[in-house]
């Protein structure tokens, strides 16, 4: 597979912030921003080749970047030869259009790559069914008369479906199949629910894994359960659940369900689409937040993760925090680490050291709130 050559664009606003709630938790830095970025693109498949950062007061309603600055683009995509252009920030259908004829390449945002990676990534029937819904509903407005502007910049990232097919381009078309992907995608979502009463009949305790993508859950989960679920190091390497009994009672049955991760501005259209895949997370009885020590920025990556569960009506649910990869930290960090966070429980699951006192907290919650199920 060829691989694109990308120019990674950061545009930060400084006096354009308006959300409070941002100003209430530590910002990701520059550095942290780029490096995200940068890993997501190399796991779509293209090679990063330049890198821009610019601060402006506000967007420019036309370009969203400065004039003067997407002259800086333009030279660069020319002496490149730059076949992609990736905005961190979120680009208007207009704005996409102008750049792109403009710049006389491909230029997409950081949602559209996180599509991309996701159709990849898609093995199920399902999961394939939601990520081409996820990105049609994305792609839609992007597009002009019958689809000649997507179809003009040729393959690659942006312009592939689940299994590496061609993304359709005819409105008409697309509407059409919109609605045929709902359809499917409720049908399977009623099985689904079928399934989830029987174990509801059955008073059976769920608890779901929840987390910043390649955060070690299901890692976890193989490592709880005996099981081999597929795990990789990389972004996204789950996008369907995966349920396993969880043996801490003799006489007992909990299940624990692997789920989709998650990430900084997960785009709304995947959460839109994976509704039934996190009907999981909404029927579970306990939510294990698993955390990546190693990430630097793990602090701002939990309080994405919050945000995402409060966007799907979660955040009432009990939660543990769990620290994973703790075998990768000194004793100096991991004490520190506990002081912080004295409420949690410290794993590695990898090495499958912590657990015992996992379970424990786990058996501790269940009986605290859920007596009767044991």
């Amino acid at each position: 597979m060829i691989r694109e050559k990308v120019l990674l664009v950061f545009i930060n606003f400084e006096n354009f912030r308006n959300n409070t709630t941002r100003k209430q938790r530590h910002l990701k830095t520059v550095n942290e921003n780029i490096e995200e970025l940068k890993n997501l693109t190399i796991s779509a498949g293209a090679d990063v080749e330049e890198i821009l950062c610019h601060k402006q007061n506000k967007p420019n309603p036309k370009y969203f970047i400065s004039t003067g600055k997407l002259e800086e683009i333009k030279n660069i995509v020319d002496n490149k030869e730059i076949e992609l252009v990736i905005f961190d920030n979120e680009i208007t259908p207009t704005q996409q259009r102008n750049l792109q004829l403009k710049l006389d390449t491909k230029v997409l945002d950081r949602t559209a790559l996180i599509l991309d990676i996701f159709a990849q990534r898609a093995n199920s029937r399902e999961g394939k069914l939601q990520v081409e819904l996820a990105q049609l509903n994305y792609l839609l407005p992007r597009l002009t008369g019958k689809g000649i502007e997507l179809s003009r910049l040729g393959g690659g990232i942006g312009t592939r479906g689940p299994g590496e097919t061609k993304l359709e381009v005819d409105r008409r078309k697309i509407r059409k199949r919109i609605s045929f992907l709902e359809k499917k995608i409720y049908q399977i979502g009623v099985q689904r629910d079928t399934q989830r009463k029987k174990r509801e009949e059955r008073n059976i305790f769920k608890i779901a894994l929840v987390g910043y993508t390649n955060s070690g859950k299901s890692t976890l989960l193989n490592a709880a359960t005996d099981s081999d679920a597929y795990v990789e190091d990389r972004l996204f390497s789950t996008l369907d659940s995966t349920t396993r009994k969880l043996k801490i009672y003799p006489n007992s049955e909990v299940l624990i369900s692997d789920t989709v991760g998650f990430i900084e501005k997960l785009p709304h259209q995947l959460i839109a689409s994976f509704k039934s895949t996190l009907e999981e997370v909404k029927r579970s009885d306990l939510l294990l937040l698993i955390v990546d020590v190693c990430n630097t920025d793990f602090e701002n990556n939990i309080y994405s993760v919050k945000e995402v569960l409060k966007e799907i009506g979660v955040w009432q649910k009990p939660v543990l925090l769990v620290f994973n990869k703790i075998d990768k930290l000194s004793r100096e960090e991991l004490n520190s680490l506990k002081i912080k966070y004295k409420n949690s429980v410290f794993i590695s699951a990898l090495k499958r050291s912590g657990l015992p006192e996992l379970y424990l907290r786990i058996k501790k919650m269940i009986e605290r709130h859920y007596l009767n199920i044991i």
